[in-house]
């Protein structure tokens, strides 16, 4: 796991925003995502792991990340990159409840990004 706010970010101008972080040369699929108060991701999964790197902003609210019996405590403006194989849950604030970014990168663009 790496704990980042957005102003610790590299100044990349070229490739995506997160090179150096996380490998992959295209940032190749996520989505912005609105929880609703208390809401966990994956709650029917016990475990839940990926082979890349998953990489959450906060965009506002504030959430924490229960990660291999660790919990992480996010506000807005924190940058939470999930390392490949970390068990990891995402849980809205009752109180305030996040919305955030996630994505992954990998070596080819997204299916949306290729001419036909």
């Amino acid at each position: 796991m790496i704990k980042l706010r957005l102003n610790q970010l590299p100044d990349n101008r070229e490739g995506h925003f997160l090179s150096g972080l996380i490998p992959g040369r295209y940032i190749n699929k996520g989505t912005m995502s609105y929880k609703a108060p208390g809401f966990v991701t994956h709650a029917e999964e016990a475990n839940h792991i990926h082979d890349d790197a998953e990489v959450f902003i906060l965009l506002q609210g504030k959430a924490r990340m229960e990660m291999d019996g660790e919990t992480v405590d996010l506000v807005t403006g924190d940058v939470l990159i999930v390392e490949p194989g970390e068990n990891h849950h995402l849980i809205a604030d009752e109180a305030d409840p996040c919305i955030n970014l996630w994505l992954h990168a990998g070596p080819e663009r997204n299916p949306a990004q290729i001419k036909f």
